[in-house]
Parts: structure tokens; C-alpha cells; sequence
């Protein structure tokens, strides 16, 4: 991992919830500059929940803030450049339990990040067995779970897969308050990912990410993955329309 990256650590059993998504929706959504990236067509949107561990700032620990659980609701976009395009992920909203991370991503990115209570359950029936991992956040005196099992042998997805498109993105973009939009890279190697049974999110959907998202967030999810992880880094971000 580059020693360049603004904030490092380890993301590891990511619970990755997938959702057919509105286009229409994000096409609305998306910050200025990108435009809802497709898969067969079709848009999609995930939750995902995830271990943090190790999280330094600039190189740094902060202390009581190196590791924690985190929750993202994510949409897929794709942004051209004069090297063609670049498939990234927009945030709808975040959740972790440490302050400082939300104190930095909002000042930093502009990000909508709230510290909330979590927790986290993560079962093997031995050392090699897939997990069954599940995430819970509390928000307004609820309690909201995100939840799968994983089955058969972690594997690098498939290419051109519905599973590839999910994990294999590189880049985010968020909206400034300005109208502009923020680019940053997110830096991992390739995942391998477990297929998941039992996934589910229960929880209030309006109250967490607003009535838009009702009719998406409150059907089944299209597919179910947990993710091994790996060491990431972020780095900071640049302005995408000053680019030209």
C-alpha cells in the first residue's frame, strides 16, 4: 500500500447486499460530472458492512480510533476521462461508532457520515469454513442488522460478472457544496469474495437513507457477498471539473 495514501488500514469480511436499483433515481443522485454506471443494463445499489482494523491517519493511529465497524450504502457510477472511463462508487450514506472517522470524512470529503453505536457477530464452524457475518448500527433508539452466510470456497469473481462489477471499483465521487464533485482513489488488490446465503437487512429505511429509497432497500436483495478484504488506502481527493 502507498505510504502517499491519506488514510490507510485493513477492511476485512465485507457483507456486501445488492439491490436492483431506479436509474431514474440515480441519475438524479449522482454528482455532477458522473452518470449511473450499468451492469446488463440494469443499476444497481449495495449496503455494505465491513471490519476496519488499523486505521491510520497520514501514517498515524488515532487513539481508540484504529479499530471498528463500519455501514455504507453505496450506488455505482462512472465518470469519463481522457483515458476513458472510470467506474466509481457515490455513498448515500455512512455509519461508524468513532467520531474522528465521521468528523473527517464530512470535512474532508463532504461526506454524510454519522457515528452511531455498532457491533459486530462473526462465526466459523472452523478456521477454513465461510463466515456468517451480520452488522448492527443503532440510530434513533433502533437497532438495523446487515446480515449474510457464505457458502463453498472464496473466490476472485468471475469477469464480466454481476460479482465482478460489485467488488471491482476503484474510485469515488462525492458532491461538494459548491455543486463541484470530489474524486478520490480507494487502493486494494483484488478480492476474494464467498456467495452468500440469508441476506438481509431489516431496519427502518426511511429513517436511515429517506423514502426514496423504500421501494429498493425493502425488497430481497438481488445477490449476497462477503468479501475477504484486504489492506486499502484512500487518498485524498481532486476536483473533477478543473480537470480540463
Amino acid at each position: 500500500m502507498s505510504n502517499h495514501a491519506f488514510l490507510t488500514g485493513h477492511w476485512l469480511n465485507l457483507v456486501m447486499l445488492n439491490y436492483e436499483a431506479d436509474p431514474a433515481l440515480l441519475d438524479r443522485l449522482a454528482p455532477r460530472g458522473t452518470e449511473p454506471d450499468l451492469w446488463n443494463g440494469k443499476a444497481y445499489a449495495s449496503l455494505v458492512g465491513f471490519e476496519f482494523r488499523a486505521a491510520r491517519l497520514h501514517g498515524w493511529y488515532i487513539p481508540f480510533h484504529q479499530n471498528f465497524e463500519e455501514l455504507n450504502l453505496r450506488y455505482y457510477v462512472r465518470h469519463r476521462t481522457a483515458e476513458g472511463w472510470r467506474r466509481g462508487v457515490v455513498f448515500v450514506k455512512q455509519f461508524a461508532p468513532r467520531p474522528a472517522v465521521a468528523l473527517v470524512a464530512r470535512w474532508c470529503y463532504n461526506q454524510n457520515f454519522h457515528a452511531v453505536r455498532m457491533r459486530r457477530e462473526i462465526q466459523r464452524a472452523s478456521p477454513d469454513a465461510p463466515p456468517e457475518v451480520a452488522y448492527y448500527l443503532r440510530h434513533n433508539r433502533q437497532w438495523a442488522t446487515v446480515r449474510a452466510t457464505g457458502v463453498g470456497t472464496a473466490a476472485r469473481p468471475g469477469r464480466e460478472t454481476l460479482d465482478e462489477f460489485i467488488v471491482e471499483h476503484y474510485w469515488a465521487y462525492c458532491g461538494q457544496r459548491d455543486g463541484s464533485t470530489l474524486e478520490y482513489k480507494v487502493e486494494h488488490p483484488p478480492w476474494r469474495v464467498w456467495q452468500a446465503i440469508n441476506g438481509e437487512f431489516t431496519g427502518d429505511v426511511a429513517q436511515l437513507y429517506g423514502e426514496s429509497w423504500m421501494g429498493i432497500l425493502g425488497a430481497p436483495p438481488v445477490s449476497a457477498l462477503i468479501a475477504e478484504g484486504s489492506a486499502v488506502g484512500t487518498y485524498k481527493g481532486r476536483n473533477i471539473q478543473e480537470e480540463n
